[in-house]
């Protein structure tokens, strides 16, 4: 009943028949084994003929990988040209003009509304005139601040269909948070709406960038839609979007792009310092989406991503409709109105294929399985949680292979990991565990971060010259299957002992009382450095100290008896970004008493949630006082 570990079902997109695409056809045909062993044997060819059955091209590129790995040598598909746009939406406006595109599940349970592929082509065009009548051209930046809907989809689009670079900035970040972005990218335009709605609530939009756009001089229009019946005040620079998309022709000549423009600039959520703007081009970032969970032509796919984050770009908008797909929109929250809100959504909309986050599980657990039991489900075929760019998963795998809850297990095609050891020697066998790198390029693998190449080779290449680093730490099964351990950063060093937080945090989940845990690293006169865990209960659970004695009991059995927290505090909730990160540098400063440096706390869901786990943590110290 449960998602925590559902694993991917990856499946190869079956493309378009007709001349010059038999090697690609015949690709497809081949089995998973053959598939693999062909990827990693030869990358450029198994991606070359995909490249040609999968996508449509302006003119047919003579190189299907510069295939040495390094910061400044990852090209792919040389001396193509396409366009995304096209891609997406005119060759099945051609082909079926009435397929469903997006069903717009609005925050309102009930008042979903279906946009076919001839209507999202149109509202596409219309918005790509209105951006070139003001100005925008190929190569300009336009951040995009928009709650889910058809027309943030049709914004991201325009700019694709124009050449112009988007970076959508999820609406919630704040003000401050979005001036950063759209200065350290320099944007010309902002995108957005009124209001937003979510969980039942407006969301100030048109607000929050008035108080960023005051600082970003790069700024020269606001396109501003009406999501609700409000009105904002316009300024000088304000365009209301949608009279203007009225005036502007339907039709829009694409722009034809080279494989190796960009398309996108996506920020991180600045959890661990300055956000980063990681760069995606063309045709290898839309070829590597289009692989999308086995999706069958008729299928509802399901993505309840954001369109803000990685996975909102790949599973959400571009994977889906590369392949002609139907995809859900999904504008409200998994609490809203009640902890059933998804499984009533696949109960209603029929889904077949549904993406959820981690963060959104793991929140959903708290409540119990009544919620999930209460709708039918039975249109599901596949379970999905993990990330936006495949590189291991689950699938794809031969029918009836195993799948381990809560492994990665399989590489996807063309993806050769390695475990590194402290030396930067490759770690050989199995039943091992190392940093997790990456051997051989892959079209989806980011190209740069935005203004700032050297801190991407110094953040990706450095530590591992000629392998890519992911920052994750892995264990290698005896079976050969690859286990993520937790970030490489997330290690402490008990007595000796180094040990990724992750490691303990997945055992203390492993208790049916506790959806969420928190573990951090702080000084210990004696060990250097012990584990702090905070946790998170169900409601309605009993017995506070029985279930710490539990825990430490877990861990002790599961890990080591060094492993064991020595400390363990009850919060009520666990300090997250709008993206869903724990931010765990706060919990770090607060057990160290350095709330007075807690730097940038503005892409917190809700700030206040400092004071309380602060509050918290003072009651516990003087507890221990008193206690000892």
């Amino acid at each position: 009943e449960r998602l925590r570990g559902a694993g991917h079902g990856q499946g190869l997109r079956r493309g378009r028949a007709g001349p010059g695409r038999r090697a690609g056809a015949a690709l497809l045909a081949a089995g998973y084994q053959e598939l693999r062993e062909r990827a990693a044997r030869e990358p450029a060819a198994f991606w070359g003929a995909l490249g040609r059955e999968v996508l449509r091209w302006d003119s047919p590129y003579h190189t299907a990988c510069d295939s040495q790995l390094g910061p400044d040598r990852v090209r792919w598909f040389l001396g193509g040209r396409l366009n995304v746009s096209v891609n997406c939406l005119d060759q099945h406006v051609h082909q079926s003009p009435d397929r469903v595109a997006l069903i717009w599940e609005k925050d309102e349970p009930g008042t979903e509304v279906k946009i076919t592929y001839r209507e999202l082509l149109d509202m596409t065009c219309r918005l790509a005139n209105t951006l070139k009548k003001y100005g925008v051209q190929k190569g300009d930046r336009v951040a995009i601040y928009m709650s889910v809907t058809p027309l943030a989809v049709a914004a991201m689009l325009a700019c694709a269909r124009i050449g112009a670079i988007h970076t959508v900035v999820f609406a919630g970040f704040s003000a401050e948070s979005l001036a950063g972005r759209i200065i350290d990218s320099g944007c010309k335009a902002v995108i957005t709406y009124n209001q937003g709605l979510r969980g039942g609530r407006a969301v100030e939009l048109k607000k929050t960038v008035d108080e960023a756009v005051k600082n970003c001089p790069s700024i020269k229009h606001v396109f501003v839609a009406q999501r609700t019946d409000s009105t904002v005040h316009m300024g000088n620079r304000d365009i209301p979007l949608e009279e203007e998309m009225a005036k502007e022709a339907p039709v829009c000549a694409p722009e034809s792009m080279d494989s190796e423009d960009i398309l996108f600039m996506l920020y991180t959520s600045g959890s661990t310092g300055k956000p980063k703007g990681i760069v995606h081009t063309q045709a290898g970032y839309l070829l590597y989406a289009a692989h999308v969970f086995d999706y069958q032509q008729g299928d509802v796919f399901g993505c309840v991503a954001d369109i803000g984050w990685i996975t909102g770009h790949s599973y959400v908008v571009y994977g889906p409709l590369c392949n002609g797909g139907t995809s859900v929109l999904f504008e409200s929250t998994p609490l809203y109105p009640d902890p059933g809100r998804y499984w009533e959504t696949v109960q209603r909309l029929k889904i077949n294929q549904f993406y959820g986050a981690p963060t959104a599980v793991r929140l959903l657990l708290k409540y119990g399985d009544k919620w999930v039991k209460k709708y039918d489900r039975s249109s599901l075929k596949t379970l999905g949680s993990e990330t936006g760019g495949i590189c291991i998963a689950p699938r794809p795998s031969e029918e009836g292979a195993d799948v381990i809850p809560a492994m990665a297990m399989r590489p996807f095609f063309g993806i050769i990991p390695a475990l590194m050891d402290e030396n930067g020697r490759v770690i050989e066998g199995n039943d091992v565990s190392g940093a997790l790198c990456i051997a051989q390029p892959w079209p989806g693998l980011a190209r740069t971060i935005y203004g700032d190449h050297q801190r991407f080779i110094d953040t990706y290449f450095k530590m591992y010259p000629g392998y890519y680093f992911t920052g994750d730490g892995a264990y290698r099964s005896s079976e050969g299957y690859y286990q993520i351990t937790g970030r490489m950063d997330d290690v402490i060093n008990i007595s000796g002992h180094r040990l990724g937080t992750a490691e303990i945090e997945d055992a203390m989940d492993e208790h049916p009382a506790v959806p969420e845990t928190a573990v951090i690293g702080y000084p210990h006169e004696i060990k250097g450095e012990g584990a702090f865990a905070f946790i998170v209960l169900k409601e309605d659970t009993a017995h506070t100290e029985r279930v710490k004695e539990e825990l430490r009991s877990i861990v002790a059995s599961k890990i080591a008896k060094y492993a064991v927290p020595d400390h363990v505090l009850v919060v009520k909730r666990l300090p997250k970004t709008r993206s869903g990160k724990i931010m765990r540098r706060v919990l770090k400063k607060i057990v160290t008493d350095q709330c007075n440096d807690l730097g940038d706390v503005t892409t917190l869901d809700d700030p206040s949630i400092v004071t309380e786990i602060l509050d918290a943590y003072q009651k516990y110290k003087t507890q221990q006082s008193a206690s000892s």
